[in-house]
């Protein structure tokens, strides 16, 4: 009998590592069909503060224990005109208490910013970095940048350029990241 309750003790250890190896591998799947980096993957969430176009504060140290999503944008990018309706419909995706998606923007031209949010009909939060702190501190070189922020506040993942923020494998990979423990 302790025999055959150590075999099915092993065939339940062997399914639990399968199903769990699936889980990675649909994750990193999503990963590589997103295309995204793994430059300043671990790294630690720069602790900041900026306000948002409507006047709010918004600390970074706010946002611990949820999976943020930080676009890196400007008005006069056609790539982030591309892509700003996906990651509004993204956003309607998730719980705001579990996932953040965040613009962030360098721009001065408050007027400017708001009529491109309305012309795309977004309600995303804006944050204005005019003194580039932020976008210094990810390293941003191109627009648009995505940035991925796991549970734990380190970096899961980047990407350069326009994506399907709103397709099936963006909303896999924050929902793999929404399932990982802080």
């Amino acid at each position: 009998m302790n025999r055959a309750v150590l075999v099915t003790h092993k065939i339940v250890t062997c399914l639990v590592l399968i199903a769990c190896m699936a889980g990675l591998a649909t994750a990193d799947d999503s990963f590589s069909r997103l295309k995204l980096s793994r430059a300043g993957v671990g790294t630690p969430l720069p602790s900041f503060e900026l306000s948002t176009i409507d006047g709010k504060t918004i600390e970074f140290s706010q946002l611990h224990g949820k999976v943020v999503v930080l676009n890196f944008w400007a008005t006069w990018c056609g790539p982030c005109k591309e892509e700003m309706p996906a990651l509004d419909r993204l956003s309607r995706q998730f719980d705001p208490r579990d996932v953040a998606i965040l613009t962030i923007t360098t721009e001065h031209e408050r007027t400017g910013i708001q009529q491109f949010m309305k012309q795309f009909h977004s309600t995303l939060p804006v944050l204005l970095d005019e003194q580039r702190d932020v976008t210094l501190a990810f390293m941003v070189r191109g627009l648009p940048t995505t940035v991925f922020i796991a549970k734990n506040g380190t970096v899961a993942g980047r990407a350069v350029g326009p994506r399907e923020w709103d397709g099936p494998d963006a909303i896999g990979f924050i929902q793999h990241l929404c399932e990982i423990a802080p």
